[in-house]
């Protein structure tokens, strides 16, 4: 991994201005390079070897106490769905970055071939990066949440506790089912043997967009709408995003082996979500017997932009509570077992 950072602006005696607590960078991960949101506690600088980032890792007196968090978006989304979170998070000195997923916002594209799999290596990679700091609690939103379950499968993920807001890949709505099962509107779409103008498209975008994702659309950030539509400028830039879509969803089918999580997840199911019903969050508890469930009746697809206060509490008092929980685990699997006095008398 190698890091280029964009120099802050400078203020009077040379530190960064703190207008903007979040900070902007690129980073490899994984082989992709991508754009990192970061509040609190920055990584190493570049020029520090992978070797002293090890020592660093062992020494116990440099880790800070606030557990570090990860933050990962959903599909056709960007890390900037977190600005308003990080923000608050930044605002209460709780470390966190949000990324660029491999084919979203300013990060490389995806290669050709299965989806999940790269973005697993890509999503292990940013954990790995962070864990140097300290413990590391993942967080999504749709599509992302679906890559933190998948990190919390692999034990070999250092990972202290899961928070998966709307994962897709349980109980669907109408929707991602019909993206699915490529119904005749959507072939005849993708087969058009005139493309749809592009200011159209941007059209029907904008109207959808706000009602896919928030729980009201009134209420919709005309900033945050513009970011998504500015992935569909035109009729190729929509059918290749509709066949992305599509293959996602049928990777979906085989994405989870929910026995394999054993470190705390928190299941966010939205009840106004349009995309991913609240019932695919109930599906998810079910299927993980420990974990916990929130349903909030009032919350959209993107909670993170309906109500940033409430998400970034959330996901701070989670993240403290599962690292207590992950640390007490791993000390008493590793402390000396009792000898009873029967078996010492023996």
């Amino acid at each position: 991994m190698t890091a280029t950072k964009r120099p802050a602006p400078a203020v009077p005696g040379g530190r960064p201005s703190d207008e903007d607590p979040i900070r902007v960078s690129f980073r490899r991960y994984a082989g992709v390079r991508t754009r990192v949101l970061e509040v609190g506690e920055t990584v190493a600088e570049p020029e520090v070897s992978r070797r002293s980032l090890r020592r660093r890792s062992a020494t116990p007196h440099v880790r800070p106490t606030a557990p570090r968090l990860v933050l990962l978006h959903g599909y056709c989304d960007s890390a900037d769905t977190w600005r308003p979170a990080l923000e608050q998070l930044a605002a209460a000195g709780i470390p966190a970055v949000a990324v660029d997923l491999p084919g979203f916002g300013d990060a490389q594209p995806l290669r050709p071939g299965p989806m999940l799999p790269q973005l697993d290596a890509f999503t292990t990679a940013v954990v790995r990066e962070q864990a140097v700091l300290g413990s590391v609690v993942l967080a999504g939103n749709s599509l992302g949440g679906t890559m933190s379950l998948r990190a919390a499968q692999n034990s070999r993920v250092p990972i202290s506790g899961v928070v998966s807001i709307a994962a897709p890949g349980f109980v669907d709505s109408w929707l991602i089912r019909a993206v699915a099962r490529y119904p005749l509107p959507l072939r005849l779409y993708s087969s058009l043997p005139l493309p749809v103008p592009g200011f159209l498209v941007r059209k029907v975008a904008e109207q959808l967009v706000p009602r896919l994702l928030y729980a009201d659309s009134g209420a919709a950030d005309a900033t945050q709408v513009q970011r998504f539509t500015a992935l569909f400028p035109d009729y190729r830039a929509t059918k290749s995003r509709l066949e992305e879509a599509r293959q996602l969803v049928a990777e979906l089918a085989d994405a989870y082996r929910l026995d394999s999580v054993e470190v705390p997840l928190l299941v966010v199911a939205c009840g106004k979500d349009k995309l991913v019903t609240a019932a695919s969050g109930r599906q998810l508890h079910t299927l993980v017997p420990h974990s916990r469930l929130l349903v909030r009746e009032d919350w959209g697809h993107c909670p993170q932009l309906d109500d940033p206060v409430e998400v970034a509490e959330l996901l701070t008092y989670f993240a403290a509570s599962a690292v207590r929980t992950t640390q007490a685990k791993r000390a008493a699997a590793t402390a000396p077992k009792a000898v009873s006095e029967d078996t010492a008398a023996g």
